[in-house]
């Protein structure tokens, strides 16, 4: 073949067009190296010889090229548009290779010849001027053996150490995409993409985790795979048109060194689940337990769907067990030895909850505690203690629930709370326990298999405003109100959540969460207007946005945990890279738990803006302030120190410099 030749490309044919033959048949590991090598064969040792080649390709032949992996969303100009666009020849970092721009100078396709062998090794795809996904040939012998993901396309990194077009191992790969390769390897019923996932007994072994831990962690993941390859066949809720929409779970935690006898810390996420779309029907999947190892989350875990006949399934939480708490609350005098015989009783239950493998021992375990609770709070002679005892009943009880271990605690709060409401001083603590049997049974209903989520977003505003009118005087009421408005905001309807948020700084004006509204309220009201942001960075210093007036300026409310917000980085890396020496900078302000785990994603990101820090994560001063709800959170200030987009996108942010630069 020779350049200029026009291609044909399909999923199982690669080859010089013929009315007489057709395409030419070749075999998965030959496709995409023949096309690049036929294709840009004529890539020179210098620009200038690249440039004279008399048969450069044309920018219809480049753009016949496609990613090997078949996930990729990256522009692709239709056949009109492709003839308007243009291939030419360019010099990048010392690298000759080929650029393809559509008419406005965005940038689609990159081919580079890394090494100077007069050979094409990288392959890359841009979506929206931005590149999301290369191709590599490491070792230079014609076939791609890397495949990486940039940008707005992820983080992950596969390797494909024999070359065949599959990803054998990932080098890199985020807890969101760890869940959406899952939903796949389900939804193609593929056994190696399920096993490229999971925990392997190295990695195990790396965590350092303590005997008990380690050994129950390997009895998991004993003969996990198989096990997928039973569930994956029976289960009908996920096909070729399921499609992963997002990820579920609170923010991560750290397991420090030291616990149950770990030699170092280890970052968990629990009770993960994804959320998918099938036609109209919205689902989610039970991931489990998520484990990180290095820039790599691991599943631990059997995925459930719910029904499809599965038995060994995602269950509660691994790691991230409730702590025991003090059995008798304080009180004058030795408790009885009746009350000392159900104490043992509890501590014997929390024994055997720790030993719990099935869902049904740990749901028997719950339900075992929660009995043992309220008998203690029957035996006590103070009424503050029997409130503290139920309590703790009411604090354990909805967690479980929603950590998806013991779905029947709702049922039994909601006896709890109708048995305390026929005692007038008892609507306090009625009132406790009714907000948590609330969130327990939300919690419960988003779980379901097939959940309408539309409706029972409705059913939970719903049952907020009437515990709103129930319960007006009661802590948990400013909350509840505080749910209604990020509502009410989250679905566009602005004023009714001002509205809210104004209720909460009226009637509990002393209570965190009005501090948190009045922020919102801030927040909301805040184009077209002067923000005046200032606080200390993590060496003590103080960053102060008066410092840069004149200077377009985005603030970026972001963590470590987040990792859209870790996708952006590297999009805002750019943007200051190219607008920086026009007046834009960028100030962020960091919701870590710590300055540690922000100064070491800052450090290897080479993250060159100011970070304000302050105790608190998303409670601190900072966030508090503007009433900082979810991340990322980014906000675009003009020369003038005026608001101009209070909520902007990273792929928006390029637009508006351009506006304000104009």
């Amino acid at each position: 073949m020779k350049v200029g030749t026009c291609y044909y490309r399909t999923a199982d044919f690669v080859g010089p067009c013929s009315k007489a033959s057709g395409p030419q048949r070749l075999l998965p590991s030959q496709r995409w190296t023949t096309t690049a090598l036929a294709l840009f064969a004529s890539v020179a040792v210098s620009l200038a010889a690249a440039t004279a080649h008399a048969a450069a390709p044309s920018a219809e032949q480049a753009l016949q090229l496609t990613p090997i992996q078949k996930d990729v969303d990256y522009s692709q100009p239709t056949r009109e548009e492709a003839a308007k666009c243009a291939i030419h020849a360019a010099k990048i970092d010392g690298m000759v290779g080929w650029l393809v721009e559509d008419p406005a100078g965005l940038t689609l396709r990159r081919f580079l010849d890394t090494n100077g062998d007069n050979v094409v090794d990288l392959w890359a795809y841009y979506k929206d001027g931005l590149e999301v996904y290369r191709d590599i040939d490491s070792d230079f012998n014609g076939k791609a053996d890397q495949y990486r993901w940039y940008n707005t396309g992820g983080s992950r990194w596969g390797m494909d150490s024999n070359e065949d077009g599959r990803i054998d191992t990932w080098k890199s790969i985020s807890a969101e995409e760890a869940t959406a390769e899952l939903v796949a390897a389900l939804a193609t019923r593929d056994v190696e993409r399920f096993a490229r996932l999971v925990l392997t007994p190295n990695e195990l072994d790396s965590l350092g985790l303590g005997e008990a831990k380690t050994k129950q962690l390997a009895e998991k993941l004993n003969g996990l795979a198989k096990r997928f390859q039973q569930v994956a066949a029976e289960q009908k809720k996920i096909g070729a048109n399921t499609k992963w929409l997002q990820f579920s779970a609170t923010q991560p935690g750290v397991v420090p060194a030291g616990t149950d006898g770990s030699k170092q810390d280890i970052r968990v996420y629990e009770n993960v689940m994804a959320i998918l779309q099938t036609g109209n029907d919205h689902g989610q999947l039970q991931v489990g337990t998520l484990v990180e190892v290095g820039p790599v989350w691991r599943i631990i875990d059997l995925p459930s769907l719910g029904g499809d006949g599965q038995t060994d399934t995602a269950s509660g939480a691994l790691f991230f067990q409730s702590p025991r708490v003090d059995r008798q609350p304080a009180a004058s005098g030795a408790p009885s030895e009746e009350m000392q015989q159900a104490l043992a009783e509890l501590e014997k239950a929390d024994a055997a909850a720790a030993q719990a493998t099935t869902p049904e021992e740990v749901a028997q375990s719950h339900a075992r505690r929660a009995d043992l609770l309220e008998s203690i709070a029957s035996r006590t002679d103070k009424p503050e203690d029997r409130a503290q005892w139920l309590r703790q009943l009411a604090d354990t009880v909805s967690a479980a629930v929603q950590s998806g271990t013991y779905p029947a605690g709702v049922e039994r709060l909601d006896a709890l709370c109708k048995k305390l409401e026929q005692s007038p001083q008892d609507k306090e603590l009625v009132a406790y326990i009714r907000f948590r049997q609330l969130t327990a049974d939300y919690g419960r209903s988003i779980q379901a298999p097939s959940a309408d989520f539309a409706r029972i977003q409705t059913d939970w505003l719903k049952k907020l405003e009437d515990y709103v009118s129930t319960f007006p005087k009661s802590p948990d009421t400013a909350e509840a109100m505080l749910q209604l408005a990020i509502a009410q905001e989250f679905a566009g309807q602005e004023e009714e959540a001002k509205k809210w948020y104004g209720h909460i700084v009226s009637s509990f004006s002393d209570s965190p969460a009005a501090r948190k509204a009045a922020g919102a309220i801030r927040r909301l009201d805040s184009v077209g207007k002067t923000l005046d942001l200032q606080g200390r960075n993590a060496a003590g210093g103080t960053v102060s946005l008066a410092d840069y007036r004149g200077k377009i300026v985005l603030i970026q409310y972001w963590a470590t945990w987040s990792e859209p917000c870790k996708q952006d980085v590297a999009t805002l890396k750019d943007l200051l890279a190219k607008y920086g020496r026009s007046g834009f900078v960028i100030v962020g302000v960091n919701l870590d738990g710590s300055p540690k785990e922000m100064a070491d994603f800052v450090k290897q990101n080479s993250v060159s803006w100011p970070q304000i820090f302050e105790e608190g994560g998303q409670d601190s001063r900072p966030a508090t302030e503007l009433g900082i709800l979810t991340l990322p959170t980014m906000l675009l200030l003009d020369q003038q120190g005026r608001v101009v987009n209070r909520n902007i996108q990273a792929a928006e942010v390029e637009r508006e410099i351009k506006r304000l630069l104009q």
